[in-house]
């Protein structure tokens, strides 16, 4: 059987822009620049042709959990976010007991060591009780350097990045202990100021974890942490485009502020992510998930999301009045950037894996691949 294949007809969007009637070129796993000898040729006429999503906070799905599901667990739920766009995944954990967050380490470890994650994403225990969100208050702790060093070894080198309130006593020494390592310092779940806040970025913090959720609102006098992350060049922010988290005019002010190139849309999905609604654990607590929306069972706290990237692309484009490219950026450049795998993923060009998504006139997932092979077949 053959291993190259031709995707034709669809409009192409690539990094310089789309490019209607497009043809794309796989080679084995990789984008290839030249359609080979006895090429199969899928037709993608009347479709649209992007990069997979890459997805850089991520709790589950299908009804398996990242933060305490068995390995067979979380290959469910990596699969599941595959049926829906996701093909490169940076698995989430939530606040635990820190010998049970290396445990976890190191087992997530091992599916990226095998391909299967792109690495890890600690959320928590380093937060503040006072934006605690989804997360246990008797398990958080102040982010001593020496406990967040505990996890960067336990991670044995797949530590992606690390959520944390900067403004915690030994906040800022753990920022740059995590830039010296290469893990990206992510601010979220925080109470700190304005000022607070451009310490953190100015000590080498880079992303803002869910912009807008858990951490103080945009004020005139006290402007807190979302304006200095929206301010400054050197830090991407997540946001949640699901609906609920967020307004569109927050959406929108992300995106004029930060411009395209520093926005990350991601899901922060758990279990119940491609499942659906009943009762479900996020970490030690009990979630109930409604029409779609999870919230704790106690308090009533939003708990992460049920959304899936495709979900989060077709609002974007339909809803939000998000140009396609700029979508293309936050759902698959950006992120990849951020992870330092913009070399192999993101975008589509030649020598970079055949990681593809089609969609429909409707912006409705059709074909899924990952490193040259269906995943859905169009």
């Amino acid at each position: 059987m053959a291993t190259s294949k031709v995707l034709a007809g669809a409009q192409v969007v690539l990094p310089t822009g789309t490019v209607p009637d497009g043809r794309v070129i796989v080679d084995g796993t990789r984008i290839a620049g030249v359609a080979p000898a006895g090429a199969e040729t899928v037709d993608l006429t009347g479709h649209w042709l992007v990069p997979g999503f890459v997805d850089l906070h991520n709790h589950g799905g299908g009804g398996a959990s990242f933060t305490s599901g068995t390995v067979e667990d979380v290959l469910k739920g990596v699969h599941t976010h595959r049926l829906h766009g996701t093909t490169t995944l940076v698995a989430s954990t939530v606040t635990g007991e820190m010998d049970f967050l290396a445990q976890r380490a190191g087992l997530l470890s091992e599916l990226a060591e095998q391909g299967d994650i792109a690495g890890i994403h600690f959320e928590g225990p380093f937060i503040s009780p006072c934006r605690k969100g989804a997360h246990s208050e008797a398990l958080l702790r102040d982010p001593d350097p020496s406990d967040v060093r505990k996890l960067i070894d336990a991670a044995r080198g797949h530590a992606k990045m690390l959520t944390l309130a900067t403004e915690l006593p030994g906040g800022i020494d753990s920022v740059r202990l995590l830039a010296e390592h290469g893990v990206i310092a992510a601010i979220g779940h925080t109470d700190a100021t304005y000022e607070q806040t451009v310490e953190a970025i100015d000590a080498g913090a880079t992303v803002a974890t869910h912009l807008f959720n858990a951490m103080p609102g945009l004020g005139h006098r006290a402007p807190g942490p979302i304006a200095a992350l929206l301010e400054d060049e050197r830090v991407t922010v997540e946001l949640i485009n699901d609906g609920t988290h967020l307004h569109p005019a927050a959406l929108e002010l992300a995106f004029h502020r930060a411009g395209a190139d520093r926005v990350a849309f991601i899901t922060d999905a758990m279990d119940a992510a491609g499942f659906g609604d009943g009762r479900y654990m996020l970490g030690p607590l009990e979630v109930e998930v409604r029409e779609s929306v999870a919230r704790l069972v106690e308090g009533g706290s939003i708990a992460g999301s049920t959304l899936t990237l495709d979900r989060a692309f077709k609002r974007s484009v339909t809803i939000d009045g998000i140009c396609v490219e700029d979508t293309v950026r936050a759902l698959s450049a950006n992120p990849a950037k951020l992870l330092g795998m913009y070399d192999t993923v993101g975008s589509l060009e030649p020598g970079k894996d055949a990681d593809l998504v089609v969609l429909d006139a409707d912006f409705t997932v059709k074909g899924v691949m990952r490193k040259g092979a269906w995943v859905v077949e169009p």
